[in-house]
């Protein structure tokens, strides 16, 4: 069996229906969960049994309670064109490693502003009267 993606939109042709279904579910799967969601929406309203056929296979295909963008989980596919997987590769890994400086840093400043205002508060207690000193 082979795994034909619809690039283009699909029209009637002798590919046949399987062809037709991917088609459709690659061209919501590019619009996100909101379109599955329109689609099932409209599907009800057309037929029932149709909407409910679409909703039981958002539950079974888990497109219901993923993300946004399915393909951007995944890893890459090759283009076949070995300089540039060598080019995207090393382009997301040096992103990859921006964003862990990146978290770094704000880690970093989180516990520098954590002890300023840690030492902020012991030196107001510090210079705070003590009520016990007061009352005798």
């Amino acid at each position: 069996m082979s795994s034909t993606t619809c690039q283009t939109p699909c029209a009637y042709s002798a590919a046949g229906p399987m062809t037709l279904l991917r088609c459709g579910r690659d061209w919501l799967d590019a619009r996100g969960k909101m379109g599955w969601i329109i689609a099932t929406l409209l599907a009800f309203i057309i037929a029932w049994p149709i909407g409910l056929a679409l909703l039981a296979y958002m539950i079974w295909s888990n497109r219901m309670f993923s993300s946004l963008k399915r393909t951007a989980a995944t890893a890459p596919q090759s283009s076949g064109n070995t300089a540039f997987d060598a080019y995207r590769a090393d382009t997301l890994r040096r992103l990859q490693e921006e964003q862990d400086n990146f978290d770094a840093f704000l880690g970093r400043l989180r516990d520098a502003k954590d002890k300023a205002e840690f030492e902020r508060f012991m030196e107001e207690r510090a210079r705070a009267p003590k009520a016990d000193d007061a009352t005798a």
